[in-house]
């Protein structure tokens, strides 16, 4: 099977079933995981598009709203995280932590977080490791609930990821410009550890390795003392000099046969070691990062989403925690950057987000990013019937999975009028040249009460916003009386032809393909909103399309 994109609420697809009643995440199945649940009470995420010039559209699309209310779903996760018979530490912590805090906003979020962990904790191999990366704001509180999932001995770091610098001057407190990642393994004897290491600077070489032999090898003297004096076995003397010394009588016989054991002050000294400069792997990792930034706006990798985190920051967990091959899971993916780097990195890879939008810019991305990639996207319609399923659960994620169907991109939010008619942009090509652009207006309509006034009101709405044409997406079939006024919209003339002005495609169309020669929309321009990734190459030795096996 391919890699794996899934679309809905990640608790229902760990804990989901297949059609022939197996598990979609198997026991013990999944080698690495990152996530980056969303949490910043009363804060709402808004993307803001672009138009083609690159200046600022007038619309912003409410992405997705983190703020976490205790109500139905926070009461059924308290008691669910009550009731497990597998995780018992963990129900008395939690229960203990809303006791203590009560039931708001912040007890809601961390009941549902412990639900989803202790799922993720299933689907764990013995092998692996979980990152959550999170604020200082619930650090404290994800810690414990951890601690009572995986257990405090399973706690290997705490990451601070400094993501900024002060901007400003605070007034009532230290300027917050860091994120924490806290790291635990299914198992601390067992879990996958590849030393990460970075490059040493020019001031660290010049300040440490200025010595150099004939041939040019820069090298610095470091110790031959032991650390611990009581070592019976290691006490000798050696040029002279009676120490407890780190190696065996044989290995620093060998080592000064080679040349590398050097007897400072004129041969009175503490014999030392010569350790080259070109056989250190760099200088490793701590767990203070402040060497990968956050993305600005003007970052190459920049896509627009709001909680993009760096390539760099993945690449280096990923690296640090698997090997290639190794199934990666984010069930929160946001824009797709672990996943891209997981792809990138050779390994194989789970993506889960309750949201369309996050689905279809992750689509987007990893066709840019890894032309010819093959995965499959699991949860999003493919069919009339799931299509109605969606119109009738959540109105916004259907609007916003219609548009994608056009290669649009979504407008407005979830405010009632923020769309302003228009649900969707799709900037079509007009001529020959890159610069020859125009917008078609796209809006949706998933009710079954459909009429020849949705047709005049998106023909209105292309008349106000000056647009080229549109297009009335709809879930039922349009009556005659709306193909007809359609049609008497007339045809917009471009330098590549003719095209209906105004057009009706219903969802099944666009599903299957469907379209009438006089309903041809013009060719795809440069699309507003989020931008391309940019192409990668697979790391060499890595499979580019690795299998998985779940």
């Amino acid at each position: 099977m391919s890699n794996k994109l899934f679309y809905g609420d990640n608790l229902e697809v760990l804990r989901g079933r297949d059609a022939d009643g197996r598990p979609v995440m198997p026991d013990e199945s999944v080698d690495l995981i990152y996530l980056d649940p969303p949490f910043n009470s009363a804060a709402n995420y808004n993307v803001l598009f672009r138009a083609p010039d690159g200046k600022a559209s007038d619309s912003q699309l409410e992405a997705f709203d983190d703020t976490w209310h205790w109500g139905d779903s926070a009461e059924h996760a308290y008691n669910d995280v009550l009731t497990q018979v597998t995780h018992t530490d963990a129900a008395t912590l939690m229960r203990g932590i809303v006791t203590a805090l009560g039931r708001n906003d912040m007890t809601a979020y961390l009941v549902m977080m412990a639900v989803r962990l202790m799922e993720l904790h299933r689907v764990l191999k013995p092998t692996g490791s979980l990152y959550l990366h999170c604020d200082p704001t619930a650090s404290h509180y994800l810690k414990i609930v951890l601690d009572g999932i995986f257990g405090p001995e399973c706690f290997r770091n705490e990451i601070i990821w400094k993501r900024t610098t002060p901007k400003g001057l605070a007034f009532t407190r230290f300027a917050s410009t860091h994120d924490v990642v806290l790291k635990y393994a299914k198992n601390q004897d067992l879990a996958i550890w590849n030393p990460v290491y970075r490059p040493h600077s020019e001031d660290q070489i010049q300040a440490k390795y200025g010595q150099s032999d004939s041939d040019g090898r820069a090298y610095q003297l470091t110790s031959l003392l032991n650390p611990n004096p009581d070592r019976p076995n290691l006490r000798y003397e050696f040029k002279g000099v009676v120490r407890t010394w780190r190696w065996t009588r044989e290995r620093m016989l060998a080592a000064d046969a080679r040349g590398e054991i050097v007897v400072p002050k004129d041969g009175k000294g503490v014999p030392r070691f010569k350790r080259y400069l070109d056989e250190q792997e760099g200088v490793p990792i701590g767990d203070v990062w402040d060497d990968i930034p956050a993305i600005n706006s003007q970052a190459q990798e920049r896509l627009g989403y709001p909680t993009q985190k760096p390539l760099a920051l993945l690449e280096r967990i990923i690296a640090a925690s698997s090997n290639p091959g190794d199934v990666v899971l984010d069930p929160f993916c946001g824009c797709g950057t672990a996943v891209h780097a997981a792809q990138k990195l050779g390994r194989r890879w789970i993506g889960m987000d309750v949201t369309h939008l996050a689905i279809s810019l992750i689509e987007r991305r990893l066709k840019d990013a890894f032309p010819g990639i093959a995965f499959e996207v699991l949860g999003t319609p493919r069919d009339l019937a799931s299509a109605r399923d969606l119109a009738s659960r959540d109105k916004h994620q259907f609007q916003w999975w219609a548009v994608s169907l056009l290669d649009a991109v979504p407008q407005g939010g979830k405010k009632k009028g923020a769309d302003r008619g228009i649900d969707g942009i799709r900037w079509v090509r007009t001529g020959p040249r890159t610069e020859d652009l125009d917008r078609v207006i796209i809006s949706v309509k998933g009710g079954e009460n459909i009429s020849v006034r949705d047709v005049r009101d998106l023909v209105g709405t292309v008349q106000r916003e000056g647009a080229l044409g549109g297009v009335l997406v709809t879930l039922a079939r349009p009556t005659k009386d709306m193909m007809r006024e359609a049609a008497s919209a007339g045809f917009a003339s471009t330098g590549l032809g003719e095209f209906r002005k105004i057009m009706v495609k219903t969802v099944e169309e666009l599903l299957h393909g469907v379209q009438d020669e006089h309903e041809r929309l013009p060719p795809l321009g440069r699309q507003e909103g989020f931008r391309r990734a940019t192409r990668e190459a697979t790391k060499r030795g890595a499979s580019a399309q690795p299998t998985l096996d779940i």
